[in-house]
């Protein structure tokens, strides 16, 4: 996605349709997003968002809850259309609008015990067919229509996700490869934990000790060990199979911690392998928590 690009989003529909998981999937898509904007407000936001020159993709919900407001989307939106001829700048505007069936926003409502925006003192559906009749204009000019009836959150977050992720724009899923020492502690953001302690040790060779599993020397006396390559084959055929499961799950992140005993070494040289393999189907960060802690405390103590 150019940067000299400004996409804008506006997310409406109807009241319990699921704009609040919607909005969650746009900022996992690095939009940023904002509740109830009041229409009006909209050409100004547009403006300053223009020249920040630092913002290139917005998400906006306007809704019902905007009451006075609401009448005037349809104009603005019109305005904000001819204003971008005049200027000639790139802007790609969509509104998606979210939709479900009369039955399943009764049921909805129901089970949340929230009173409808429009029907504080009445039928709740009185109120949903009253804001259908008021959304039927700006329903008729929405790009996308998402109809949620039958739809998970997660399965909304799968469409929103195919109507509107670029495969240039921030990942949709990556996975935090990290090393440890349980020494230090278990990291609390983990999702899978793997203990290497059982591998050999380059902490009692005298030569590799004071060095990090990033070091050559290190990697290849952890890597060469027969018992290690064996662990590490089966512990990539694992990550093989069940990635994919937490992506399709929905989750957007996988964090895989791997600890021993400081944090210096065999974790080290094992996060590093796992991470740069994982890289060539996903988006991988690396990251040693404990690596240099650990080996300033170790020189220091050679020192002593």
């Amino acid at each position: 996605m150019s940067k000299d690009v400004l996409n804008l989003v506006i997310v409406t529909g109807m009241s319990g349709a699921g704009k609040t998981v919607a909005m969650q999937s746009f900022e996992d898509l690095g939009y940023f997003c904002i509740d109830n904007m009041p229409p009006n407000l909209l050409p100004k936001f547009w403006e300053l968002v223009h020249e920040s020159g630092t913002i290139n993709k917005v998400a906006l919900v306007v809704d019902i809850r905007s009451r006075a407001f609401y009448d005037e989307i349809f104009s603005m939106v019109s305005q904000m259309d001819e204003d971008e001829q005049e200027k000639q700048q790139k802007v790609n505007m969509k509104i998606l609008f979210l939709n479900a069936s009369d039955e399943e926003l009764v049921s909805r409502y129901k089970e949340t015990r929230r009173s409808h925006p429009l029907a504080m003192e009445g039928r709740l559906l009185d109120g949903i067919q009253k804001e259908r009749e008021l959304l039927s204009e700006i329903k008729s000019r929405a790009q996308v229509e998402i109809d949620t009836s039958d739809l998970t959150p997660r399965q909304l977050r799968e469409e929103i996700f195919d109507n509107f992720h670029e495969s240039s724009a921030v990942p949709t899923f990556h996975i935090e490869v990290m090393s440890f020492g349980f020494k230090y502690g278990l990291p609390i953001d983990a999702d899978i934990v793997m203990d290497v302690r059982f591998l050999k040790n380059p902490y009692y060779i005298d030569e590799l000790k004071t060095k990090t599993g990033l070091d050559k020397p290190v990697y290849d006396y952890v890597m060469n060990d027969e018992q290690t390559e064996t662990f590490y084959k089966k512990l990539y055929d694992l990550f093989k199979y069940i990635v994919p499961g937490y992506k399709k799950e929905g989750k957007t992140s996988l964090t895989i911690a791997i600890g021993c005993t400081g944090g210096q070494h065999r974790s080290v040289a094992i996060a590093q392998r796992l991470g740069t393999d994982l890289k060539e189907n996903y988006y991988v960060d690396i990251t040693h928590r404990d690596m240099d802690k650990s080996q300033k405390k170790v020189i220091e103590d050679a020192n002593k």
